[in-house]
This record gives structure tokens, C-alpha cells and sequence, in this order.
């Protein structure tokens, strides 16, 4: 596999959670941000309180690994975030596999009711990006949207820092982890 990440320092991948609903979506978000060192950006007004058990219930022993930001709104998280900014709905017309991601990137994904406004995606509209789907469905769950366009990122970048168990099984024998 190639690696299309040819910078010098560490990429950095930071996700992007605007107006997030649901606590377990953002607690599985915030183990998949912990799992590949990822930031997790939560941008405010949320639909639960961060200390809701549900949110740390689906993130389990992961939150001390996590390096998590929070924002009043978009405008306090645009003055902390130059970019650049690429952002995933539903509405876009090019495939989030069309894009090469370059460092220090914050994918942003909106509500799960509504995703992002209108007019954030109008004025970012070549930043603006889709999973493909079947024409009938109308969405998918917001945490394994971020999962698969998360693991996209970090496989342009070849996988920086990331490692998996290698030789837990080999030739179909169990070795010890």
C-alpha cells in the first residue's frame, strides 16, 4: 500500500462533532478517536450533558487515551481551527474517497436528526463529501460514518502510529497475544 502522506511531522486527524444528539454515538466516536489517535472537536449546543453515563458507557476504559476539545458554537471553533475542514452529509455530490486528506484535517459531521446546515455545506461545497449509499436509505449512523471516513484518512496516510496485533494468529494457530 501506498502511503500518500508525504509531509515530515505526524498528521493529526481531528473529527468534528457539530450539535451531536445522541450520547452513544458520541461516546463510540470518542473510543474510535482514542483506538487511532485522533482528536475528537464537540461542538456545543449538544443534546446531552458530557457527563451522561450513556456517552461514557460507550467509550468504556478508553477516555483517559482521549484528547477532546469542546465549543460554544462554530464560530469559537473556527477561531481555534484554521483548517483545513472537510464536510461529510448526505447532500454532497464527490465521494469521500475522492479526496487526497492532507495533514492536520478536521472532518466535520452535523447532527444526527438534520447533519450540517445548508448553508455551512453550500459555502464549503468542494470540501463538502459523501459515503455512497443505496438511494433509499437515508443516511448512516453517524458513529460509523466517522469510523469509516476516520480509517479513510489514516489509509492515504499509511496508517501513522497505528499498529494491530500482529501474529496473534498465524497459519490458522493461536499464538499467544
Amino acid at each position: 500500500m501506498e502511503n500518500l502522506y508525504q509531509g515530515g511531522d505526524a498528521p493529526v486527524l481531528n473529527l468534528v462533532l457539530v450539535e451531536p444528539e445522541i450520547p452513544q454515538n458520541t461516546g463510540n466516536i470518542a473510543r474510535t478517536c482514542a483506538a487511532t489517535g485522533a482528536r475528537l472537536h464537540l461542538v456545543e449546543p449538544m443534546g446531552f450533558r458530557v457527563d451522561d453515563a450513556k456517552l461514557r458507557r460507550a467509550g468504556l476504559d478508553y477516555w483517559h487515551f482521549l484528547d477532546i476539545s469542546y465549543y460554544p458554537g462554530l464560530e469559537a471553533f473556527y477561531a481555534q481551527n484554521p483548517g483545513p475542514c472537510y464536510y461529510f452529509s448526505t447532500k454532497a455530490a464527490r465521494a469521500y474517497t475522492e479526496v487526497a486528506y492532507p495533514p492536520q484535517v478536521f472532518l466535520l459531521f452535523g447532527k444526527e436528526t438534520r447533519g450540517l446546515p445548508e448553508e455551512l455545506l453550500l459555502a464549503n461545497f468542494e470540501r463538502t463529501v459523501r459515503l455512497p449509499m443505496i438511494p433509499q436509505a437515508r443516511s448512516l449512523n453517524l458513529s460509523n460514518a466517522a469510523a469509516v471516513a476516520a480509517y479513510e484518512v489514516l489509509r492515504q496516510w499509511g496508517f501513522p502510529g497505528l499498529e494491530g496485533r500482529s501474529g496473534y494468529l498465524q497459519g490458522g494457530n493461536r499464538l499467544d497475544p
